[in-house]
C-alpha cells in the first residue's frame, strides 16, 4: 500500500536520484518484457497464425482473420486502462504494475500450448482470441503506470520529456527481443517453425515474468502518489472523475496517436505479410530487418524525449507526425524497388518518424492530467487510440492492398493518419517545463 512509502516525499537528494534511476529501470524493464509478450504475437500473426489456425482459407482471406484476432488485443488495451487506471489512481502505481506484469506474462506463455486447428478445429482460434484479449487487458494497464512510475520520480519540471521517454524505450526493447526470439528459432527449427519453434519464445514468457517481478517488488511508490495518499486526496471514483472532467484530453491523446500507431503496426507487423508475399523476400531476412530498425529505435526514443525538453512537446511531436505522413509514400517505394539493400534500408528507417513522437508522446499524455486522475486519464486517452489506429492498421493495409492491389493506398492512409495527429496535437496544451503538480495548474476543471 502506498502509506508504506512515505517518506518518498521527504528523500534527500542522493536518495532521491538513487530511486528515480531505480523507478526508471524497473519501468524500462517491465515494460520491455510486457512489449516481448505483445510484439511477439504481432511478429507470429503474419509468419505462423494464419497458416496454423485458418488453414482452409484464401491466403489473403486467412491473412486478415488472422490479423482479426491480433486486433482483438487492441480492442481490449482500453478495458485495460479502465480497470488498472481506476486502481492505479486508487492503490498506487507500483502495485497496479505488478498486476499487469503478471496477467500479461501468463496469457503470452499460454499462447505456447494453443492446439491449432489440426488438433481441435476452430476451438484453436477462439482459445487464442481469449488469450489476445486477456493480453489487451494487462499492456492496456501497463503504459500509464510505467510512464508515471518514472516521470513522477523526476526533481524538476526540465526533464519529464526525458525522463518520461525511458518506459517508451522499452517498445524497441521488446520488440527487438521478441524478433530476435523469433529469428533464433526460426533458424533452429528451421522446417519444423511451423511445428513447435515458433511456441518456445511464447514459453520463454515465464521466466521473463519471474526477472520483472524481482524488479518491481523493489521500488518505492511515487513520490506523488504517496503525497496525495498522504493529504487525503486520492479519488475515490478515479475513472469516471476523469472521464467527466477531462473529456476533451481524453480524446486529443487518442487522435494524437493515429499517425504514431498506425504506421508503427504496418512497418512491424504488416510488413511481414507483405515482404513474404508481395515481395518474396525470405522470412529471416524481414525478422533482421525489423530487429535491426528496433535497435535505433534505442537511441531516437531517448534522443527525441529530451529534444521535447528543448523544443516544447508539441513542436517535436507534430514535427514527427508531418515526417510519418511523407515517409508512408517513400517507404512503400523502397520496399517495391525489389532490392534487398533498399528493403532492408527502407525497414530500419521506418521507426525513425514513429520515435520522433513516440519520444515526447508519454511526457506530452501525462501532464495533460491532474495527479489524482493521471493513470486513468493518461491510460485511457493512450489506449483508445489502440481502437482506431493500432489494432486496425494492418488489417486496414491487408485490406487496401487486396482491394486496391497498390501500396500507395497505404501510403494514404498513413498520410490521412498524420493529417489527424497534426490537428488534435495542435489542440492539445502545451505543458513543458510547467510545474504540472502545482494547485493551479489544472483549476480552470475544478
Amino acid at each position: 500500500m502506498a502509506t508504506l512509502d512515505l517518506d518518498a516525499t521527504r528523500l534527500a537528494v542522493p536518495e532521491h536520484q538513487r530511486q528515480l534511476r531505480r523507478a526508471v529501470i524497473a519501468s524500462t524493464i517491465g515494460t520491455a518484457i510486457e512489449w516481448y509478450d505483445f510484439f511477439l504475437y504481432s511478429t507470429v500473426t503474419g509468419l505462423v497464425f494464419a497458416k496454423l489456425f485458418f488453414p482452409h482459407s484464401d491466403p489473403w482471406v486467412g491473412t486478415l482473420e488472422a490479423f482479426a484476432i491480433y486486433a482483438v488485443g487492441f480492442a481490449a488495451r482500453p478495458v485495460g486502462a479502465a480497470i488498472f487506471g481506476h486502481y492505479g489512481d486508487r492503490i498506487g502505481r507500483k502495485s497496479t504494475l505488478i498486476a499487469t506484469l503478471l496477467l500479461m506474462g501468463l496469457a503470452t506463455a499460454a499462447v505456447a500450448v494453443v492446439p491449432t486447428y489440426a488438433s481441435i478445429g476452430i476451438w484453436g482460434a477462439v482459445i487464442l482470441t481469449v488469450l489476445r484479449f486477456i493480453q489487451g487487458v494487462g499492456v492496456g494497464g501497463e503504459w500509464g503506470g510505467s510512464v508515471l512510475m518514472s516521470m513522477e520520480w523526476a526533481r524538476n519540471d526540465r526533464s519529464r520529456g526525458l525522463i518520461a521517454s525511458w518506459p517508451q524505450f522499452g517498445v524497441p526493447c521488446g520488440l527487438f527481443l521478441a524478433n530476435l526470439a523469433v529469428l533464433v528459432f526460426s533458424q533452429m527449427a528451421g522446417d519444423q517453425f511451423l511445428a513447435w519453434g515458433w511456441r518456445i519464445p511464447f514459453a520463454l514468457s515465464i521466466i521473463l515474468v519471474g526477472v520483472g517481478l524481482y524488479i518491481r517488488l523493489g521500488i518505492l511508490e511515487t513520490p506523488v502518489f504517496s503525497k496525495l495518499v498522504a493529504e487525503r486526496q486520492v479519488d475515490r471514483t478515479p475513472m469516471l472523475t476523469v472521464i467527466r472532467e477531462y473529456p476533451k484530453e481524453i480524446l486529443l491523446s487518442a487522435f494524437a496517436r493515429m499517425s504514431e500507431q498506425a504506421p508503427f503496426y504496418i512497418f512491424t507487423a504488416f510488413v511481414f505479410s507483405y515482404g513474404i508475399g508481395t515481395l518474396h523476400v525470405s522470412r529471416d531476412f524481414l525478422l533482421t530487418a525489423v530487429l535491426s530498425a528496433s535497435v535505433l529505435s534505442f537511441v531516437s526514443i531517448p534522443l527525441c524525449g529530451h529534444i521535447s525538453d528543448q523544443i516544447g512537446r508539441k513542436n517535436m511531436y507534430m514535427l514527427g507526425a508531418a515526417v510519418t505522413g511523407i515517409f508512408g509514400f517513400v517507404y512503400f517505394a523502397m520496399l517495391n524497388t525489389g532490392s534487398l539493400t533498399i528493403i532492408f534500408l527502407a525497414i530500419i528507417l521506418s521507426l525513425i518518424p514513429h520515435d520522433m513522437q513516440y519520444g515526447p508522446q508519454a511526457a506530452l499524455i501525462a501532464e495533460s492530467f491532474t495527479g489524482r486522475l493521471r493513470y486513468s486519464g493518461s491510460s485511457l486517452g493512450y489506449q483508445l487510440a489502440s481502437v482506431i489506429a493500432g489494432g486496425p492498421a494492418p488489417l486496414i493495409a491487408t485490406w487496401l492492398y487486396g482491394t486496391f492491389h497498390s501500396a500507395t493506398a497505404i501510403a494514404i492512409y498513413i498520410a490521412i493518419c498524420a493529417v489527424v495527429t497534426l490537428v488534435a496535437t495542435a489542440m492539445m496544451t502545451d505543458y513543458t517545463g510547467k510545474d504540472i503538480n502545482a494547485a493551479g495548474a489544472y483549476e480552470r476543471r475544478t
